[in-house]
């Protein structure tokens, strides 16, 4: 891609459908929609995992700009670190995932309150892990795709734990490996300072085809706003995680 064509976001936007460099589609607002079932991507585990890194500029404010004029192609590169890194911010990003299966069973799998799931057994969805770091593995939820036929409904969220609201300095993306067929990659790139918890995306079993749609919507409450934003209709409570 050309230089110039970074400084004109429409001109890209005929590529937020897929990547051909990498092997991965890219949902945005445009291309919102990917099936699963037409990638070929029924069997095995769908693994979702979410990363991040900060942004310095919070903490360095415009102590660069000078430095940056004398190279000003500067401009267009931000400077990240890894999430762990002291002095910049303390969050602790988390990803869940609500549920709803054919029967009508409906719950939760995240972190909090060790709700890790089971793969091998309702409601085939589990958590490998909670980073608390940012660490470049970042977290995991996996979703047996073998048991397709008894998932009605999921929704992968992100919220933040018991920190201060950061999602404007998070470069969070969530990525979806399918057992087969292409990576698909959602960005959280919407600016929200003051939201705790964002819709990511969903998976729906429409007629026997699995649909991924991009939601990428910020709440400023947790996982009790987002149930009453896609109407779950479960009771929530207070949750916290035990010590690490």
């Amino acid at each position: 891609m050309a230089f110039w064509d970074g400084l004109w976001p429409r001109r890209e936007a005929q590529f937020e459908s897929g990547n051909a460099a990498t092997n991965s589609i890219v949902l945005s607002k445009r291309h919102a929609t990917v099936s699963l079932t037409k990638q070929g991507a029924l069997t095995g585990n769908l693994r979702v995992n979410l990363s991040w890194r900060m942004r310095t500029s919070d903490i360095e404010g415009r102590s660069r700009q000078s430095g940056r004029l004398l190279r000003p192609f500067k401009l267009f590169q931000p400077d990240v670190v890894q999430a762990h890194t002291q002095g910049v911010v303390n969050v602790d990003l988390d990803l869940g995932c609500m549920y709803e299966l054919k029967d009508g069973t409906k719950g939760v799998v995240q972190p909090l309150g060790n709700l890790i799931g089971d793969l091998n057994g309702p409601p085939y969805i589990r958590l490998s892990g909670d980073d608390r770091f940012g660490a470049p593995s970042g977290e995991t939820v996996y979703v047996n795709l073998d048991q397709r036929d008894q998932i009605k409904r999921l929704l992968f969220f992100v919220y933040i734990y018991d920190r201060t609201p950061a999602f404007d300095r998070t470069h969070a993306k969530v990525t979806l490996y399918p057992g087969n067929g292409p990576r698909i990659e959602i960005e959280l790139d919407e600016r929200a300072p003051q939201a705790r918890s964002c819709a990511v995306f969903t998976v729906e079993n429409v007629k026997d085809e699995l649909i991924v749609r991009r939601e990428v919507k910020f709440v400023y409450g947790f996982q009790s706003e987002l149930d009453r934003l896609y109407g779950w209709g479960m009771q929530w409570g207070r949750g916290y995680k035990s010590r690490a």
